[in-house]
């Protein structure tokens, strides 16, 4: 009885022992990005499922090009240790615990990058571990700038672009509408960081002195665009200006002006003749020759010189002076100006003739529009006599003939005044009082001069 019961308790702590086996891990992160010069996390955990699962001690070892090393251990009773000497100080646990083995690394060197292993001894499994590859990335300095050039006929470089100390490898590409090309080139420097350089290279030419192209650096940390500004170095290019053709004798305040456009900018300028030094009466004030009196000795060949690093450029003016002013010269120019003024006012003109028909075509819509609409004026309503109004007598009325007076016995109607009155109340209106003398004349005459015939009422 006693061996059977023997052989099921060893099966059954066998059983546990595989449960605990299987259930066991060790959580790690298996790669963490890291920035050179930074801190850096490189977690791991111990997952504990049974009590009869002892951790003794936790272990940190680095693996790089081959050869591994302890690089901290943490003992419950002896403490933290950190083996390599020169790592005192930048390499630390999170915390001194045997379940939680977090460890901390900075400030980064890119030595530091390689394969870290988190071990935990433990009884009476064993060591169980978990890895951790850990990158370093490097942020670039990057720089761009001009080169400066002689303007000729052969290609040469006139700006680099330089990506420093990077990890990995920044990709630089230029940007630009000009006809060039570029070519790059790595160095690996000592602490294991690359820098890049690229070269943009065209055939320089005045015009591309001022132009614009950018640098483009693609890197894992960061896109970055860098403008440039070319400079094509080239001589100065003279002109002398303030001839007028109008120099006579006794003119004041004459003036020569050196124009001078190179790069670098002009930053002398000499001025002389043709004939040797400079007239007395005249005055050099830099890039400005000031004459204050123009006389016979102006009757030269000036000649300005522009300087720059580059090179010497020379320019000429003749002068001719005159007895007199140029008067053609200066009807000319009146010309030039009454033509101004005729041109002005013709489309002064032109304006006022439009504004004029624009208006005179909206009145003209204006009263179209009120015609088309309702009369402004209301009559007022015809007047109604009231019930109580006598009607209004006739202004005249016909009076009976000579034969229906004979008939009726009654009197002729004589030319008087109540004749006349009988007629029509107008006979008021075109007669007028006789005067004295006409009625010492006509003693039949009435007080009225003026007698209207029944005629002109029939």
């Amino acid at each position: 009885m006693g061996a059977p019961r023997s052989a099921c308790a060893v099966a059954t702590l066998l059983c546990c022992l595989l449960s605990v086996v299987i259930a066991q891990s060790v959580k790690v992160q298996d790669e963490v990005t890291g920035y050179l010069g930074q801190d850096v996390t490189l977690p791991c955990n111990f997952a504990k499922t049974s009590s009869a699962v002892k951790v003794s001690q936790v272990t940190w070892v680095k693996e790089a090009r081959g050869r591994k090393q302890n690089v901290a251990v943490y003992h419950p009773e002896l403490g933290p240790s950190y083996p390599m000497e020169r790592d005192r100080g930048r390499i630390r646990f999170r915390t001194q615990s045997l379940e939680d083995a977090t460890l901390i690394i900075g400030p980064l060197n890119m030595t530091d990058e390689g394969t870290y292993t988190c071990e935990f001894a433990t009884y009476p499994l064993g060591n169980e571990d978990g890895i951790t590859n850990l990158i370093i990335l490097a942020k670039p300095t990057n720089t761009a700038k001009a080169q400066e050039e002689k303007a000729g006929n052969i290609e040469l470089p006139v700006a680099v672009c330089t990506s420093a100390n990077g990890k990995p490898p920044a990709r630089i590409t230029w940007q630009s509408g000009l006809h060039g090309n570029h070519s790059s080139s790595e160095v690996t420097n000592p602490d294991g960081t690359v820098t890049v350089t690229s070269h943009y290279k065209m055939v320089p030419t005045k015009e591309a002195n001022g132009q614009r192209i950018s640098c483009l650096i693609e890197h894992k940390t960061q896109t970055q665009s860098l403008p440039v500004v070319l400079s094509i170095l080239y001589p100065p290019k003279v002109t002398i200006e303030g001839y007028d053709n109008n120099w006579y004798l006794s003119r004041k305040e004459a003036m020569l002006k050196c124009s001078a456009n190179g790069n670098p900018a002009p930053i002398q300028f000499t001025w002389s003749t043709a004939s040797g030094p400079l007239p007395k009466s005249v005055e050099v004030q830099g890039n400005h020759l000031l004459v204050r009196n123009v006389d016979a000795s102006m009757n030269t060949t000036f000649i300005c010189q522009a300087t720059n690093r580059v090179g010497q450029v020379t320019a000429e003016q003749v002068v001719f002076v005159r007895d007199k002013p140029n008067i053609d010269r200066a009807g000319t120019t009146g010309g030039i100006i009454g033509g101004l003024i005729a041109a002005i006012v013709a489309v002064a003109v032109v304006v006022t003739g439009i504004l004029i028909c624009r208006q005179q075509q909206k009145n003209r819509m204006d009263r179209e529009e009120d015609l088309e609409g309702p009369p402004a004026y209301k009559p007022p309503p015809p007047c109604q006599l009231s019930e109580e109004t006598e009607p209004e007598a006739p202004r005249y009325h016909e009076l009976p003939t000579l034969e229906e007076r004979e008939a009726t016995g009654e009197a002729g109607p004589s030319l008087d005044d109540e004749y006349l009155d009988q007629i029509n109340p107008i006979y008021d209106a075109l007669s007028f009082a006789a005067t004295e003398d006409e009625a010492a004349l006509t003693p039949m005459a009435t007080d009225k001069a003026f007698v209207m015939s029944r005629a002109m009422y029939v």
